[in-house]
């Protein structure tokens, strides 16, 4: 499993899902607490390319050894890739969420949506009032 971290450059959900905006395009995975907290990741059910997605709302499960779990979108839009590598190598997921763990690539339906998501610091908080 990957140690515990929370890279500088990303976005983040409340839900524990996290956006690296390039452009007008987004990456989403989970983050590091999240991948933690489910334990070892077994199946990855991803959305179809083309689907569109609504912020806020789940768009995948995630399957552990101790749970399902929904992936909640950060932002809206339209999904234009599937790491489809996930679906030999879930584990992917934990042992490196924020590269080849990503789960979809999307092209931002709103890109202003990133206004309402934390920055680092702001889910460190949220996770230290979470414990």
């Amino acid at each position: 499993m990957a140690d515990e971290s929370y890279p500088e450059d990303l976005r983040y959900h409340p839900e524990h899902d996290w956006a690296r905006i390039e452009g007008d395009q987004a990456t989403f995975g989970i983050t590091w607490y999240a991948q933690d907290a489910l334990g070892e990741v077994v199946f990855f059910d991803p959305p179809e390319v083309g689907a569109e997605l609504s912020a806020n709302q789940a768009y995948a499960e995630v399957e552990s050894v101790k749970a399902v779990s929904d992936v909640f979108a950060p932002l809206s839009g339209e999904i234009v890739e599937v790491n489809e590598a996930l679906a030999e190598t879930p584990e992917k997921i934990n042992d490196d969420p924020y590269g080849e763990g990503w789960m979809v690539k999307v092209r931002l339906g709103d890109p202003s949506e990133a206004d309402q998501l934390l920055d680092v610091a702001g889910y460190k908080d949220l996770l230290k009032s979470d414990s």
